[in-house]
């Protein structure tokens, strides 16, 4: 704590072109006070400070002079360097030159955060940038890509039931995403490897080791490698399936993309195929139940029987020839019993009425034992004649089976139609001339913008934890 002088007990010897009336102001007693100590001087007092700094030659009020001394050695006046008078500066310039001493030393700071802040830059921006620049200009393989574009389309219910197919709408977003899961699978990858060597295409010395399978590459390098250079996008909005096929080799690169065209057309066809044969297996099983061909050949065998083409229309026949003689007959057995009740009948006439009634009985006889006799295999006339009202009933019933059965048919065959599944090709796969990737610029300029991000928000994590734990 700095002390009042007292002014009684040391009275303060003032500088000849001092003012008789000035009092060094408290920043200069301060001053004279540091400069004592900085000179080794012991003083109890600020007053005590003063005198002998200037018992000792010395300006108690120039900072400068004290400094130059301590650095010098100099704590006395001496012959070789006489003490040299400095002029006393006022309040203000003492201030203003206390400001410049901390303006100087934050732009010293500032100049070893800012020289810090540039180490920090190259280590963890700068130097993994140009790797990664390096890699890209002058390690990668140059890679090829081919671009083919296709759609799923499904026939026009309301022309596929009048037998002809329009492929005039889009197929369901589940089939295109069933296509895209089909082809980004590892089943597609192992079937594009057997059919063209995916696998083998990649092993090759020539491509840089990043993107090449090693010798001892497992199934799963070779799947994360196809995700990379095989990708599949689907816009639900056009319903199109975009793919890119990347490879070592321009020609290479087409061939695959060709081959991933022809499983996504072989599972679009097996999407619907199973429901289109139930359909149809269905509705041939219920035309088969008609069996109407059989009824009627059974039909037909039952008019042949006996060399009878109608027998309902024989029996029919006979019916009313039975019919009409029983009529006669009761008219002859009425006559006769009119003949016979006359006291004196007339035999003559007596005898032909008994004779017509044993012809008619005869020939009433005949008529229903020919009826009712066995016609063969087949029973009576009548069984038969019954046999086929039946079969001709079945056979009614058989073209009316048969009817709806051709019908279901033939809604079968548009539900079938409807159903089906087209992959069409909008652009086709062609062979690249130049390399497409690594593209060097734009991917030097993501990893600069990566790593950026990187440095700033672990750095802001940092401050943010030194922050937390100094408070």
């Amino acid at each position: 704590m700095t002390t009042q002088p007292d002014q009684k007990r040391f009275p303060v010897k003032r500088r000849e072109d001092a003012p008789a009336s000035a009092t060094p102001s408290p920043a200069q007693l301060r001053l004279a006070r540091s400069n004592a100590q900085r000179l080794g001087i012991e003083a109890q007092t600020d007053a005590e400070a003063i005198e002998k700094l200037r018992a000792a030659g010395h300006d108690p009020f120039e900072r400068k002079e004290v400094l130059q001394m301590v650095q010098s050695g100099n704590t006395g006046p001496s012959q070789d360097n006489p003490p040299t008078p400095q002029p006393q500066l006022s309040p203000r310039e003492l201030r203003e030159k206390e400001i410049a001493e901390v303006q100087a030393a934050v732009a010293a700071r500032q100049k070893k955060r800012f020289r810090s802040l540039l180490l920090r830059l190259a280590v963890f921006v700068l130097i993994p940038t140009i790797l990664v620049g390096y890699y890209f200009f002058g390690v990668a393989t140059p890679m090829y890509a081919t671009q083919s574009e296709f759609f799923i389309i499904t026939a026009d219910k309301d022309k596929a039931s009048g037998g002809a197919l329009a492929a005039t709408q889009f197929g369901n977003n589940q089939d295109s995403i069933a296509v895209q899961s089909y082809l980004a699978s590892k089943d597609a990858m192992l079937r594009l490897d057997r059919d063209l060597g995916f696998k083998t295409h990649f092993s090759q010395d020539h491509i840089d080791f990043i993107q090449r399978l090693g010798p001892d590459a497992t199934l799963e390098d070779a799947y994360d490698l196809y995700q990379r250079k095989v990708e599949i996008a689907f816009d639900p909005t056009e319903g199109i399936l975009r793919m890119e096929v990347v490879a070592a080799d321009p020609i290479a690169a087409t061939q695959f993309a060709e081959a991933l065209i022809a499983y996504a057309e072989e599972r679009v066809d097996a999407l619907s195929k199973r429901k289109r044969d139930d359909t149809m297996a269905g509705a041939e099983a219920n035309l088969a139940e008609a069996a109407r061909r059989t009824a009627q050949e059974e039909l037909v065998r039952l008019q042949q029987q006996g060399a009878l083409l109608d027998p309902d229309g024989r029996v029919s026949s006979l019916r009313n020839q039975i019919g009409s003689l029983e009529g006669e007959l009761q008219k002859r057995q009425l006559e006769l019993q009119t003949h016979l009740a006359n006291p004196a009948p007339n035999t003559g006439r007596v005898a032909g009425l008994q004779g017509e009634i044993r012809r008619m009985e005869m020939m009433i006889a005949g008529l229903t034992q020919e009826m009712t006799a066995s016609e063969g295999a087949e029973g009576t006339l009548a069984g038969l004649s019954t046999r086929i009202k039946l079969a001709q009933a079945d056979l009614d019933t058989r073209d009316v089976m048969l009817k709806s059965a051709l019908e279901q048919v033939q809604i079968a065959r548009a539900e079938a139609a409807a159903q089906v599944r087209y992959l069409t090709t909008s652009v086709r796969p062609v062979t690249p001339e130049e390399a497409s990737y690594p593209r060097a610029v734009a991917d030097t300029a993501l990893a600069l913008l990566i790593f950026t991000g990187i440095y700033l928000i672990i750095s802001l994590t940092v401050s943010i934890l030194r922050e937390q734990v100094t408070t």
